[in-house]
């Protein structure tokens, strides 16, 4: 399958804070599932409205942004985000507690 994604995703997963602004309740836990410097994907309990504007907590960086989309599955809701321009993402800003790259994976051999 082809990556129609612009940047790579880093796979990760982390609890994080999240704030909906404007939604009940105000802010909620979620998994962050993958992240790149100008989006990510988080797992949550209930659905997200595309276009939704929300704040991921990262340590003690604030990521705003948009819901893109989101799609439910046996575990949940993926919920995809785009951040506001002129704030991106790096591992120097925040790094995941797990955080996986999977084009070292699949470079790697036995």
């Amino acid at each position: 399958m082809m990556e129609r994604r612009a940047e790579p995703r880093l796979l990760c997963s982390d609890l994080i804070k999240v704030r909906l602004e404007g939604g009940e309740p105000a802010e909620t836990m979620a998994n962050l599932e993958d992240i790149s410097p100008s989006a990510a994907c988080v797992l949550f309990e209930r659905a997200v409205p595309a276009g939704a504007r929300l704040c991921l907590m990262l340590g003690r960086h604030r990521f705003r942004g948009r819901v893109t989309h989101c799609t439910h599955n046996e575990i949940g809701y993926f919920v995809g985000i785009r951040f506001d321009a002129g704030k991106k993402w790096s591992r120097q800003i925040y790094e995941p507690k797990h955080l996986l790259d999977p084009m070292e994976v699949v470079g790697r051999k036995r």
